[in-house]
């Protein structure tokens, strides 16, 4: 009978376990760069009924915060690079910010904001140091007016940093070799001091996808968490993962700067979709999913055994607005599609059980109708032309080397090409001519690998700083295409 009891006891706890880890520690990063957004209503109800319990902004918008308020929902928000300068050299304007953004939403039944992201990977090495100087100055003046309104104790300012931060110089790299780049070492120290000070966390983004898109020998199974084919030791540690290397590379550069035990959160970490030969639904389920286990089986990392580690997925719905200057792939990043379905099934536990992600309810779609080319043009003269035009208003990176709908031909990339514009522009009939080589139907044009979309019925405005960037680079992309033609 005692025996019994136990096993039953035993049982109980594990349940309890298991419901209590059930997205403990997992965030997701929700992006708005996209043509047509659903309510932020409607996505947070998603957020919670799927079971994540933090959010990672990429600024602090209104609307998106007054959908969060009243959820127990952790939100990091967010300040954009294009307001650092202002920032740095302006503390009332910190001020302002955070009466604005963080002050009024901080009641009872408000916002649970608890980190605000000063800045986006500002040393970023593409952007080539114009942020440099603005970062520390932009976060302390942020923290103090967060200490000044008497939220210092809760709500910490941070910086999301991109990993290229650090590196493991030499042929064969090793995580204990690690340091923070020469070029940006001494600003990168400095803030990670401003962060100890304050008890704030440094936080990273990690992506091993990278590591395959930039290297077609990179061995596949160090990508995920499976796989034992690879392997690097470094002394006494093994690590069969690049993400496990990726972070220790970081851990070592932070005892080399003098602070081995400051607290990292990985602000992005996550696998896409499509628009690249290793980016597919399977590929990303099994990244995931692994990552998920990986971090919920209390393991840490061969340098921080036994500890538990903070993520944000990247990133929770498709955005067909980002720029593709680093890869088509930029686009296809959610772990929900644009009209919010889940797009793999994904236990949130790491157990793998059958609570998986669940869809947006209630979501609307503009008419069930097409455009595509007309099965009787003939004279195609203009047609390369067209197409141009469509995918510089549109996304069409589906089309891109090894991606979903790279196997259509010349007459499938022109109805994909005019449908995506057409939806973009919420089916308007005048958006389907194309010199009169389109016509509209209502017979699904997708096979059972490339999808052609019928839009959600919520047309949106990309956030300023990226729309008018991404605008320039589709206007001039544009306009190489029609000069080679």
């Amino acid at each position: 009978m005692a025996a019994a009891t136990l096993s039953f006891l035993c049982f109980f706890l594990l349940v309890i376990g298991m419901a209590f880890f059930k997205g403990h520690g997992v965030g997701v990063n929700w992006g708005k760069m996209a043509t047509h957004q659903l309510p932020s209503d409607m996505v947070v109800r998603m957020l919670i009924d799927s079971g994540f319990d933090k959010v990672k902004l990429f600024d602090a918008d209104a609307d998106t915060l007054a959908a969060l308020a009243g959820t127990d929902i952790e939100v990091m928000v967010a300040i954009p690079n294009y307001m650092l300068e202002g920032l740095s050299g302006d503390p009332q304007a910190a001020v302002d910010w955070v009466d604005e953004n963080v002050t009024s939403w901080n009641y009872t039944g408000g916002v649970n904001i608890r980190y605000v992201a000063v800045g986006n990977e500002p040393f970023l090495q593409t952007y080539k140091g114009i942020y440099n100087e603005l970062t520390l100055p932009a976060l302390m003046n942020i923290q103090k007016a967060l200490n000044d309104a008497g939220l210092g104790g809760r709500i910490k300012a941070t910086v999301p940093f991109n990993a290229d931060i650090y590196n493991s110089p030499g042929s064969n790299p090793i995580p204990s070799a690690g340091d923070f780049r020469s070029d940006i070492r001494d600003s990168a120290i400095q803030i990670i001091r401003f962060l100890s000070e304050n008890d704030a966390p440094f936080v990273v983004n990690i992506y091993p996808f990278l590591s395959l898109y930039d290297d077609d020998h990179f061995p596949m199974d160090f990508a995920f968490f499976e796989g034992t084919n690879k392997t690097i030791k470094d002394g006494d540690a093994v690590y069969t993962n690049v993400f496990d290397a990726n972070f220790d590379t970081l851990v070592w550069s932070l005892k080399k700067a003098g602070y081995p035990d400051m607290p990292i959160i990985v602000g992005e970490v996550g696998w896409p979709t499509d628009g690249d030969k290793n980016a597919n639904t399977e590929m990303a389920k099994e990244f995931n999913q692994g990552l998920l286990q990986h971090l919920m089986s209390g393991m840490g990392t061969p340098a921080r055994k036994g500890s538990n580690i903070d993520v944000y997925l990247f990133s929770l719905i498709d955005e067909d607005a980002k720029s593709i200057a680093p890869g088509n792939f930029e686009r296809h990043w959610g772990i929900f599609e644009y009209d919010g379905k889940p797009k793999y099934e994904l236990d949130l536990s790491g157990h793998e059980e059958d609570d998986n992600l669940m869809s947006a309810h209630g979501v609307k779609y503009l008419q069930r109708r097409w455009c595509i080319l007309d099965p009787d043009a003939t004279d195609l003269t203009s047609l390369p032309g067209s197409i141009n035009f469509a995918c510089t208003f549109s996304d069409c990176t589906s089309l891109g080397y090894g991606s979903s709908c790279n196997h259509l031909d010349l007459r499938g990339n022109a109805s994909y090409a005019f449908n995506m514009y057409y939806q973009v522009r919420n089916q308007k009939a005048g958006d389907c001519d194309f010199s009169d080589l389109a016509m509209i139907t209502d017979e699904d044009p997708s096979d059972e690998k490339c999808r052609f979309p019928v839009m959600i019925a919520y047309s949106s405005v990309a956030a300023p700083e990226r729309r008018v960037l991404d605008l320039l680079v589709a206007i001039l992309g544009g306009l190489s295409a029609f000069l080679f033609l």
